[in-house]
């Protein structure tokens, strides 16, 4: 029988007895567990423990943490992807759905064409708001390691600051007809993707020649024009 999942953001290890945070106490509340359940920890670092519920209160819940479980292996390739910011739950859906899949970073950027502008303090709540999503999202999938959600930045900041690993395939999602199906472009998985996509309306011819200035290879996903939140999830749900 399955367990259920509670995301606990510490260093865990058989024995220790801890209380939850305010957030995972909720969630263990709402599920109407009791003292003496046994449920699953993850800290989004890649273990995940057993542990037993000792004593609940209004807002506490205390565990004891019982024995780590077997290790769930990640993807082969790590997959960074790059994707100007669709607006409103079209960007929490993407976060939830790619953290599903397997997905290593997420960096939002702005571009002319994206409608939605954060910075600040905004733009750190909103990092805040999905990483929520991305643990409730490892919760349901049995992911164990949290994915890096960046705060959003502009497009070109995201160029000039990219340093490219050594074994990276850096991608561009291009709507140009000439641009090769990005399958075509690797024999074998890589070990490092970048994969860089557009928002609604995709990126201006200057943006697409700036990313092939920084080492980004244009690459299409096929005939059809996929939405922006669906287009690097297509690489994804191929690739991992």
């Amino acid at each position: 029988m399955s367990r259920h999942r509670i995301f606990c953001d510490a260093a865990l290890q058989s024995g220790l007895s801890l209380r939850l945070s305010e957030a995972a106490a909720r969630h263990v509340q709402v599920l109407r567990l009791q003292p003496g359940s046994i449920i699953e920890l993850f800290n989004g670092r890649g273990e995940s423990f057993t542990a037993q519920i000792e004593l609940m209160g209004k807002h506490i819940v205390d565990i004891t943490v019982v024995q780590a479980l077997s290790f769930v292996a990640n993807p082969s390739t790590y997959t960074h992807i790059v994707v100007g910011m669709p607006a409103n739950e079209r960007m929490d859906w993407l976060v939830e759905k790619a953290t599903e899949l397997g997905v290593s970073r997420i960096t939002p950027v702005m571009s002319q064409r994206t409608v939605l502008r954060l910075s600040g303090e905004r733009a750190v709540k909103r990092v805040e708001h999905w990483q929520g999503i991305a643990q409730s999202a490892c919760s349901q999938s049995g992911r164990n390691l949290l994915p890096q959600i960046d705060v959003p930045l502009l497009l070109n900041d995201f160029l000039i600051s990219t340093l490219t690993h050594e074994k990276s395939l850096q991608i561009l999602l291009s709507l140009q007809a000439h641009a090769p199906a990005w399958r075509e472009l690797w024999k074998f998985p890589p070990v490092h993707m970048t994969v860089l996509s557009g928002p609604e309306g995709g990126f201006t011819q200057e943006e697409e020649a700036a990313a092939l200035q920084h080492g980004f290879i244009s690459a299409s996903l096929g005939p059809f024009v996929l939405r922006a939140e669906t287009a690097a999830l297509t690489v994804l749900a191929q690739l991992l």
